[in-house]
């Protein structure tokens, strides 16, 4: 097969879909690989790297567009690249279409094969090559945290950790899953005092049998939400329903309670985010501030680590990625029902539910889809 990766668009990305050593794989598994000139200079890869790997270095994006069967990517085509997608070619990235009916649109018309990384499912049921980034992005939400609360960027003057007779920050962290395990863990080590929020309870005992006295633990209730939210300092809005708009748990009303210069961070924000509030911030402009609270609602944060974030997301991807070169899509998806769960445009149809009903469009199975 013909794979080839590009240069990414998005604001402050600089994150590479495939690293030299990726390339060398699917090089010695027998494919040609296209790599758009300076792609991975974010990361610090060079084409002569690639070139080292195999690979043959292409001049545009339009050009590894034109020649390659599968584009494989880190963030979703933005509108200046819908154009390029052609028919049956394989677009394998994150997607988040939930919340962004016009790259739906735009996957639906080119008829292509849309494999979304955020929902492929491993053989335990989890979510592979969504986890690292979440890793990350979770990790991350408390450095930002931290830094906002500083008065000189606008915020209460916190620090995390407190001092001796003075209280450690109180930090809210929605969702128990990887981005706000990932949280709790940086959180706990930075000294803030941390009260995780989430209607799964194997999830918060988990935590608490980690951490012990160090967190709290609450089930998610409008109830508690309602009576958490003024205590904190920072909140790191970490919900996920796969492939779905992320639920709004924080509301337009809870802001004029919250503390002034409180700093929320929605990780949720590529889902539509778990806050009325948000709205897709960038790396350029990366807060907001509504009702006197500081809103960070960067789309890719972990594109701030790039170096880490592209290795870490290659050790998920490849695997798929060589399977779906080796036996074609439909072959890899039937191989691998996983793998099918990332299947949310298939050649003019949309087969993950989640996305369909974000929009109410029409939805067909996967499975049915391919057939």
């Amino acid at each position: 097969m013909k794979v080839g990766t590009l240069k990414e668009i998005k604001n402050h990305e600089y994150r590479v879909g495939l690293t030299p050593n990726a390339a060398g794989a699917y090089n010695s598994a027998g494919h040609t690989v296209f790599v758009q000139k300076g792609a991975g200079e974010g990361c610090g890869y060079t084409d002569e790297q690639y070139i080292a790997a195999g690979a043959k270095i292409l001049p545009a994006a339009r050009d590894v567009w034109k020649e390659a069967e599968m584009i494989i990517k880190v963030k979703e085509p933005l509108e200046s690249e819908y154009g390029l997608i052609r028919e049956n070619q394989i677009v394998y990235t994150y997607l988040h279409l939930a919340p962004d009916r016009p790259q739906v649109d735009a996957l639906v018309s080119s008829k292509c094969i849309a494999i979304a990384y955020e929902t492929i499912r491993d053989r335990k049921g989890q979510l592979p090559c969504l986890k690292p980034m979440s890793q990350i992005a979770g990790r991350l939400a408390i450095q930002v945290g931290a830094r906002y609360l500083e008065k000189p960027m606008g915020g209460r003057g916190v620090l995390l950790s407190g001092v001796p007779g003075v209280p450690h920050a109180e930090i809210v962290v929605l969702g128990a899953g990887a981005v706000g395990s990932s949280a709790v863990r940086i959180a706990v080590g930075m000294g803030a005092h941390v009260t995780v929020v989430d209607i799964d309870h194997d999830k918060l005992e988990y935590l608490e049998d980690i951490y012990g006295s160090q967190i709290a633990t609450l089930y998610s209730t409008p109830e508690n939400i309602d009576e958490i939210l003024p205590r904190a300092d920072l909140v790191v809005g970490a919900v996920l329903i796969p492939g779905a708009s992320a639920p709004k748990l924080i509301r337009n009303k809870h802001l004029p309670a919250m503390k002034k210069g409180s700093v929320i961070v929605d990780v949720a924000i590529d889902q539509g985010g778990c806050s009325e509030a948000s709205r897709q911030t960038s790396h350029d402009d990366p807060i907001f501030v509504k009702d006197g609270v500081i809103n960070y609602c960067v789309g890719n944060m972990p594109g701030a680590v790039s170096y880490t974030s592209t290795n870490a997301l290659g050790n998920t991807t490849l695997q798929y990625g060589l399977s779906i070169a080796k036996l074609g899509a439909e072959a890899a998806f039937k191989q691998d029902t996983g793998l099918m769960e990332g299947l949310n445009v298939y050649k003019g149809l949309i087969t993950y539910k989640g996305v369909a009903d974000a929009h109410g469009l029409p939805y067909i199975p996967a499975i049915d889809a391919i057939k």
